[in-house]
């Protein structure tokens, strides 16, 4: 199977972003995430998969989008997927909680813990916005792109 890659410029840094071969969207990384993806052996650079996405990130960039419609497939466990799929419920320009994500997944609060853990292994960085999250004191605690860039997304965001 053929991952194919492209990279664009972002306020936030550079952009990896991974499709598979049907040209579904399958990650967003940006340097130095933590359990972010860097390009493999045999992946092919090219540009075409990614157009929309190219111009659906520059209109969120520009404050002309708030959300965003693009084909994306992210695997993880059936908990992992659940959780993401809390993520995109979460509107831009609001914060939630990880015990209020859980509370969405029908998940106990013993369970929060696991929720920041799928929380912080989504591979689609700003598109499934994980940067909405917050502690419940209302802190900004851990983003795998790092702190520096939540603050920047929830500012864009005018949070």
């Amino acid at each position: 199977m053929t991952t194919y890659y492209t990279t664009l410029d972002s306020p936030v840094g550079e952009l990896l972003l991974t499709a598979d071969e049907s040209g579904v969207l399958t990650s967003l990384s940006v340097p130095g995430q933590k359990g972010g993806r860097t390009v493999g052996p045999g992946w092919r650079r090219t540009p075409e998969p990614f157009a929309e996405a190219g111009r659906q990130l520059a209109a969120y960039f520009a404050h002309e989008l708030q959300e965003f419609d693009l084909p994306m497939r992210a695997s993880g466990t059936e908990f992992r997927e659940r959780v993401w799929q809390a993520l995109d419920s979460v509107p831009y320009g609001t914060t939630t909680t990880y015990g209020e994500i859980a509370a969405r997944i029908g998940a106990s609060r013993v369970a929060v813990r696991a929720v920041g853990g799928a929380i912080g292994a989504n591979p689609l960085l700003i598109v499934r916005p994980c940067h909405r999250v917050i502690g419940a004191d209302g802190s900004l605690t851990g983003y795998a792109g790092g702190l520096e860039r939540k603050v920047r997304l929830l500012a864009l965001e005018g949070r």
